[in-house]
């Protein structure tokens, strides 16, 4: 592997920081600290205008982590043959064979180092045991594309995928149902339309033969090949059937998925999501999937970590390839079919762990690159705006208004003075709309724990941002806004905090970052409850209907388990 990059650091305080003429000045010693590459070091500051507090290196790519955790073995092989070293990459992957003769994702990347080596041969024996193995072959057309296409432009492998491989190379993915329509996401083998139908159902909930919409778009080679369909004219909480058409032919199989609007916006109702982060992929925990699609939420909020790329640079293949395992997977494109996604980013989606991007709009160089990738992957309702570009965008549900927050394009180095999480623009946004909010409930939705010392010692929660996180909840008091629910991630563990206010009702900060990951941060002092054993998703219910509408939260192990409880009625979080 490449030397890691150069970093400077500066240690810093557990708690108390003081800002002297640019310079950080500590009291005593943390593990956490500011980490950067040179160029984030501009106009002569000890300040980096962007950086992380740990280690700004290749780490997360080491042998050491590669034999911890499995997500990033895949990861580690093909970085070296994206380095120019195939021939290592392959000795890398007949290690972890001899380890398990079955690693799927090893073979995957013999396939790869072999077609950069120009040996087909090769390339199409591993392809060959990889598919019948299990792996669906659409990841080799999928790619990245560069690296494969030796091996998919061969006469030996087109032959063999002729009567193998659908057209339809991820997806669909459903997205921004409103009580009028929805958004379909897929992923294509090239440039080619895609059409969308949208079925009735009937009263036991069939598809029927009845075609009441459709949409068409075109995959965007420019997009990776993917294509958004909108669907519009759908009547309000109403349940339908689709089918993906490309090139006019029926690419589902006649397994066509089952979606359904919700009502007309204020209308009082029953809304499930399903929420959490922490989703790293590991084979024998992506069963998760399922087991959320069994407890039948209406929507699933993705809270960033959602797939861990830890990367910042310009994509050139893993962080497509980070992407495509997760959309490969027969569970997630099963629930994701059926259960409209909203999904933000964290640190390790955006750049690496625990990082602050900086002010600027395109700076550092790669980060644009990183929101991106970003879009191509998801089917969000947006994406900022021009001013400030990022993953924060508003959702409605009924009589639900949720409000999900981009936490790192704009933030500012947490060891400055008066640091942002938000930016002007966006939070300038936030605080209008919760002011403006009818709905019952408003959920602010964060990529990163609302509540006081959640991850202590360090300045990525919104404990390194509390002036900002102070004015936030004030103006929720001095507006008298009723309702509030905060969400939260990046912990791996599941739990809820009670926030305690001397001027307002307490908030509740309900925390899910658990999703598949192997890896596990311990319980600590302060929340009502703590799950942290198993991987585990969120599921809260809001139910408007009742004269004191509630919400309840549930805490979902990975083996459909509840394991802990909480009930919050409307007048508990109410002037």
């Amino acid at each position: 592997m490449k030397k890691a990059l150069f970093f400077s650091a500066v240690i810093l305080i557990v708690s108390t920081i003081t800002i002297v003429d640019s310079l950080v000045c500590v009291a005593q010693g943390s593990k956490y600290g500011q980490f950067a590459p040179r160029d984030a070091y501009v106009d002569g500051s000890d300040l980096a205008y962007y950086g992380s507090e740990n280690e700004w290196s290749r780490r997360q790519f080491s042998q050491e982590k590669a034999e911890d955790e499995y997500k990033r073995r895949g990861q580690r092989v093909l970085l070296e043959t994206l380095n120019g070293n195939p021939n290592k990459a392959l000795k890398w992957a007949a290690e972890y064979l001899v380890e398990d003769p079955q690693d799927l994702e090893s073979i995957f990347n013999q396939s790869i180092a072999y077609s950069q080596l120009g040996k087909i041969d090769q390339a199409f024996a591993s392809m060959k045991q990889a598919v019948e193995g299990g792996l669906p072959i659409e990841r080799f057309l999928a790619g990245p594309r560069h690296l494969l296409e030796p091996l998919t432009q061969s006469k030996e492998f087109q032959e063999y995928a002729r009567n193998r491989v659908s057209d339809l190379i991820h997806g669909p993915m459903l997205g921004c149902v409103t009580d009028h329509s929805a958004r379909i996401w897929v992923r294509t083998e090239g440039v080619t339309p895609v059409k969308v139908q949208v079925f009735s159902c009937d009263s036991l909930g069939k598809p029927t033969t009845n075609v009441v919409a459709t949409g068409t778009s075109l995959a965007d080679p420019q997009m990776d090949f993917t294509a958004t369909i909108d669907v519009t004219g759908l009547q309000p909480n109403t349940q339908y059937a689709y089918d993906i058409l490309i090139d006019d032919k029926s690419v589902l199989k006649g397994d066509r998925p089952r979606f359904h609007t919700f009502p007309k916006p204020g209308t009082p109702g029953l809304f499930k999501v399903a929420f959490g982060g922490g989703a790293g992929f590991m084979p024998e925990h992506e069963r998760m999937w399922d087991t959320i699609s069994t407890q039948e939420p209406d929507a699933l909020f993705l809270l960033g970590d959602n797939v861990y790329i830890d990367l910042p640079e310009e994509p050139r293949g893993l962080h497509q390839y980070t992407y495509y395992r997760r959309q490969s997977q027969p569970e997630f494109r099963r629930l994701t079919a059926s259960t409209p996604v909203y999904a933000i980013w964290d640190d390790h989606d955006a750049a690496m762990d625990d990082v602050w991007l900086g002010p600027y709009h395109d700076r550092p160089a790669w980060k644009p690159a990183m929101l991106q990738i970003f879009k191509e992957n998801w089917v969000n309702p947006g994406y900022g705006d021009e001013e400030s570009p990022g993953c924060w965008f508003k959702a409605s549900f009924g009589d639900i208004d949720c409000f999900f927050l981009e936490t790192r394009y704009f933030r500012t180095n947490p060891f400055g003075k008066d640091p942002t999480m938000l930016g002007a623009v966006e939070k300038t946004w936030l605080l209008s709309e919760l002011k403006n909010s009818k709905a019952t409930f408003k959920v602010i939705v964060s990529s990163v724990p609302w509540a006081p010392n959640a991850k202590p010692g360090s300045h990525d929660t919104w404990d390194g941002f509390p002036k900002e996180r102070e004015e936030i909840f004030r103006s929720i008091e001095t507006n008298k806004i009723n309702g509030v629910l905060l969400l939260s991630a990046d912990r791996h563990r599941s739990e809820a905090w009670k926030i305690d206010r001397s001027n307002g009702y307490p908030l509740y900060d309900l925390m899910s970052s658990k999703l598949t990951n192997e890896h596990t941060h311990e319980c600590v002092p302060g929340p009502l409850f703590c799950y942290n054993k198993l991987c585990s998703v969120g599921m809260v219910t809001f139910d408007t209907k009742e004269t004191d509408p509630k919400i309840t939260y549930e805490i979902v192990n990975i083996d459909g388990d509840v394991i802990d409880t909480l009930v919050i009625k409307h007048n508990q979080i109410s002037f």
